[in-house]
């Protein structure tokens, strides 16, 4: 049942040709020896991945009497954070080490991370620019690149307006990177901005954030070794952070804890599981709201954490109690008696943690599922202490800091939304005139407005123009760093291509957005431009649990790529405002120098706590990783270097970098000081709501001379507080001028004082500086303030659409969200009938994202080939279908079809298929590797999954829902 591939060695022999050379047998063994993989008792890689690495072979040794050096970067796969080591002789990297010292990857990595050096020097990067001429790919200079983008942006800038040009940014960029592209977004007057999270947790930072303050995960990979009992609910480790499961693994034996997976698929995570639910696909809320019910039936909840720390459970009871066993079953499939078993664990054998990553994200109830998740932990304690918590699985390195840093279309960098408060902070931040930045764009309004999601990019180049609220449609793209093919209705994408004006692609990879604008048809005014891989360059990355990491550049960039540092830089100077938006960053070259950005963002995030993280606190982090205990992740306190601190200083770190403080590795926790990581929940939702305090009620840190729950602080607080006379005559000042007249200093707030003061002195009396509120199970902001079940747009439950519909449809970031609609035109028409099989998506360890960069590394290449389909044996048997045979899967909408290999398989049951998202490159059967620029094609290609996906988008984000859609399978 775990075998990915029953008859991948017909097929071996080709491949590895095509990838080895003629002479050359690439096989599995071949790829561990070389790649350097400890291959004794591991060779499934696939099944447990928690390898350890040597130095590699594939690289040459170093001629006599040659230097090695040594350098230490992140892995750019997914967001473990495991550090790479690497070997550097005469400039060539020639070995590599899973840095034993990491207290995150101590000594292992994942097929991935132990092929990463490929990345770096292969062939099949994009190796200088490149334009499309006549639909042609021709090499062009760089001069002329930025010249003609450059001349392009204005002409549309000046015909349609700054709103008309989208610029979609990536999680694979540095912090600083994200920083400067967030930055650039600004300058150039538009929200239009978006990166990988929107299609992966932008319903995750929603729906945490409005449930206890931050959207992030709040333990840590390590800290699940304290858990007695995880439950793993639309995750799977095994395969898609392999690095994640050695902590947890080592858990489950260490305490003899609970294993626990909720998920329509066998995973190969559940296959290490004490007990395995499976669900039907889009029934998370049921199942949720189900553990409740039997929790609060049995009194196994936590009472006292609930009176202290949580409002609103009462109101959230109504919905809860309509959730009895025999309603959750016949909505989920879930039997009552496992799932009152599985809550009775989770509520009694504590620590409890809920893991989670897309599989309860990638939905139109996304953001409801995540405070459906929220509440169960708020309802059994299991929040702000050691082995509990949201333990939120990210998938990109960076998709958490490029998430924090506002790559994103509804706030300025670190959350601090569009408000003109928001860009009046910013504008100091910059020492920009706010006039300047609101002259910028097509108005204030405009300014103050969320920008449209990039899941939604199609509809707003296809739409009429009256559907789309804002000056024009969008008539240019300008990509770094994001895969096409991660996008669902791949069909309307595929209309969209060809009507751009302009459209740039800035990857080391050409990507799907090449061969897919080639294939539909669109002639030029595109351009290629290579940019280097993050280990060619420097800067720093946030992992999954908030911990910072620098990485240094282990070799020079390949070819004639640059950085995406250079690259922004050149577009700003030719857009015109590069003297204003690198001010106070220095630029050597057109390189702007990493550290000096990362001070500028310590400046000015205030709200995240990323202000004590500087470039020289995170370097010596790198240097000390030896001196970090594995489950604390704290050093010791009388270290000269990193005395105390928390590994990767998690955010918040509060205060400038001078104060020390620790970081926060545990999220809420109250059972440390302040300057322990300590915090309670954020004090973010007010101070009452009915007559009811929003405050915490006798629960605070230790320490704190405010015995109870307070609001955030500002001056006003702190004059009622008499804390002022705390401030030096500097911090003063600066806080006055940040007020801009004696009538508003009352409103300066921990987060806007630029001086630090404000925090200083709240740290200095014990205290968290944004407050110790209680947690909300009703978001009165959110469409859904509890969280309700809504059947997915695409059922074949058409039973259930009556009691649970979908919301109506309205206007959604700028855009009609019709889902109501679609989904009342799919039960009209019967599409459950034509379409039987729900089809759902995931991730193989051997990949990552889209796939071009993954799928163009010879070593991961070889051990998955060929897209495919897994389908039930009776769901085959019905349609004649064998194992490892030519199918043609075919979608609910667009006459979508896609042609791949079957994989019969009891993973998924009756009525449910599951397909991998990583591949790309061919479209509707046909294979589209001649419209890659010569010799950047990826070595295996094959069907996107989202070619079949359909519409459906959660009213709060615009996150898709490749999670649940319908599809119907046969022999090709």
């Amino acid at each position: 049942m775990l075998i990915k591939r029953t008859e991948r060695e017909k097929h071996r022999s080709s491949l590895a040709a095509f990838v080895g050379g003629a002479n050359e047998r690439l096989d599995r063994r071949a790829f561990l020896s070389r790649s350097g993989l400890a291959a004794g008792g591991f060779a499934a890689l696939g099944a447990l991945p928690l390898v350890s690495v040597r130095k590699a072979k594939a690289g040459p040794p170093p001629a006599a009497g040659a230097a090695v050096t040594i350098h230490k970067n992140i892995c750019t796969h997914c967001a473990v954070g495991c550090t790479v080591t690497a070997e550097v002789s005469n400039g060539v990297w020639i070995g590599q080490e899973p840095s034993w010292d990491s207290p995150i990857n101590r000594g292992s990595h994942c097929a991935k991370g132990a092929s990463v050096r490929e990345l770096v020097h292969s062939e099949r990067r994009l190796k200088y620019p490149m334009k499309l001429v006549n639909g042609e790919w021709s090499r062009i200079k760089w001069d002329q690149a930025i010249d003609e983008i450059g001349d392009k942006m204005l002409e549309i800038r000046r015909k349609s307006g700054p709103e008309s040009l989208y610029w979609m940014g990536s999680a694979k960029f540095s912090n600083e990177g994200a920083y400067l592209f967030r930055k650039i977004a600004a300058f150039w007057g538009t929200n239009n901005n978006d990166h990988q999270a929107r299609i992966c947790h932008s319903t995750t930072v929603t729906g945490v954030a409005n449930t206890w303050g931050y959207g992030a995960m709040t333990n840590s990979f390590n800290d699940v070794r304290n858990s007695k009992t995880m439950v793993f609910m639309g995750c799977n480790p095994a395969e898609a952070h392999p690095v994640s499961l050695q902590h947890m693994l080592e858990g489950k034996e260490l305490n003899r804890a609970n294993f626990i997976v909720i998920d329509p698929r066998l995973t190969r995570t559940a296959a290490h599981a004490n007990e395995y639910v499976r669900i039907r696909p889009g029934t998370d809320i049921p199942v949720l709201m189900g553990m409740m019910w039997h929790i609060f039936k049995n009194g196994w909840e936590d009472k006292e954490f609930i009176k202290q720390r949580v409002h609103g459970f009462e109101e959230a009871r109504k919905e809860i109690d309509k959730w009895n066993p025999e309603e959750v079953e016949r909505v989920s499939g879930v039997p009552g008696a496992q799932l009152e078993r599985v809550a009775k664990l989770f509520a009694t054998e504590k620590p409890s943690t809920l893991l989670w990553s897309m599989g309860q994200t990638h939905h139109t109830v996304g953001t409801a599922n995540v405070r459906a998740s929220c509440m169960l932990l708020l309802a059994t304690g299991n929040v702000g202490k050691p082995g509990t918590g949201a333990n939120i699985i990210r998938g990109h390195d960076n998709v958490q800091g490029a998430t924090d840093i506002g790559v994103d279309t509804v706030t300025t960098p670190f959350y601090y939304g569009l408000s003109e408060g928001a860009w009046k902070h910013w504008s100091r931040v910059w020492e920009v005139d706010y006039d300047y930045l609101v002259s910028r764009f097509d108005s204030k309004e405009m300014m103050e407005t969320a920008g449209i999601p990039l899941t939604r990019w199609f509809d707003a180049v296809l739409l009429p123009r009256d559907q789309v609220d804002q000056s024009d449609n969008v008539r240019g793209m300008f990509v770094q760093g994001h895969a096409s093919n991660s996008i669902t209705r791949i069909p309307e994408s595929m209309k969209a291509l060809p009507q751009l004006d302009l459209l740039v692609v800035a990857d080391p990879h050409p990507t799907t957005w090449a061969s897919l604008a080639v294939a539909a048809g669109r002639k030029d005014n595109m351009y290629l431009l290579p940019i280097c891989t993050q280990f060619e360059t420097s800067g720093s990355r946030v992992a999954s649990n908030r911990s910072l990491q620098w990485g240094e550049p282990i070799v020079k960039p390949s070819f004639e790529s640059k950085d995406d540092y250079q690259v922004l830089y050149l577009i700003a100077k030719k857009l015109g405002f590069a003297d204003l938006m690198f001010k106070n960053i220095k630029v050597e070259g057109d390189r702007p120098v990493p550290e000096d950005v990362l001070r500028e963002m310590n400046r000015g995030s205030w709200s995240t706590g990323y202000t004590g993280q500087s470039p020289e606190r995170l370097k010596a982090h790198m240097r000390n990783q030896h001196k970090f205990d594995l489950v604390t992740m704290r050093a010791p306190k009388d270290d000269p270097e990193v005395g105390g601190d928390f590994y990767g200083l998690p955010w918040p770190c509060w205060g400038t970098p001078e104060i020390r403080h620790p970081g926060s590795p545990i999220l809420y926790n109250s059972d440390v000081a302040v300057m322990d990581g300590g915090n309670g929940f954020r004090a973010r939702f007010g101070v009452e709501r009915n007559g009811q305090t929003l405050l915490a009620e006798g629960s605070y840190l230790p320490g704190s001379e405010i015995k109870d729950g307070y609001p955030e602080f500002t001056m006003g607080v702190f004059k009622k507080l008499g804390w002022d006379k705390d401030l030096t005559p500097a911090e003063l000042a600066t806080i006055e001028k940040v007020a801009g007249s004696p009538d508003n200093i009352d409103t300066v707030s921990w987060s806007t004082d630029l001086s630090g003061g404000i925090q200083r002195v709240a740290l200095k009396h014990g205290c968290s500086p944004y407050g110790n509120g209680k947690a909300r199970t009703v978001a009165w902001n959110l469409p859904d303030p509890i969280p309700v079940h809504r059947e997915p747009i695409y059922t074949p439950r058409i039973d259930l659409v009556a009691k649970y519909p979908t919301l109506p449809d309205a206007k959604q970031f700028r855009l009609p969200n019709i889902g109501f609609s679609v989904q009342k035109s799919a039960v009209d028409r019967g599409i459950a009938r034509a379409f039987p099989l729900i089809v759902s998506s995931g991730r193989l360890v051997e990949y990552e994202g889209g796939g071009e960069e993954t799928r163009s590394n010879r070593w991961l290449a070889e051990l998955q080939q060929e897209m495919f389909i897994e389908i039930s044996p009776a769901d085959a048997a019905e349609r004649g279908i064998e194992d490892g045979s030519w199918v043609w899967v075919t979608g609910a909408e667009n006459s979508a079809k896609a042609k791949m290999k079957a994989l019969v398989t009891e993973r998924v049951g009756k009525g449910v298929t599951w397909m991998p998202f990583h591949f790309g490159g061919w479209f509707a059967g046909e294979d589209l590797r001649s419209r890659y620029p010569q010799g950047a094609d990826p070595i295996v290609l094959g069907e996107s999954a989202n070619t079949i996906m359909t519409y459906g988008y959660d009213p709060a984000t615009g996150m898709q829902e490749p999670k649940v859609s319908l599809c119907q399978i046969s022999a090709a």
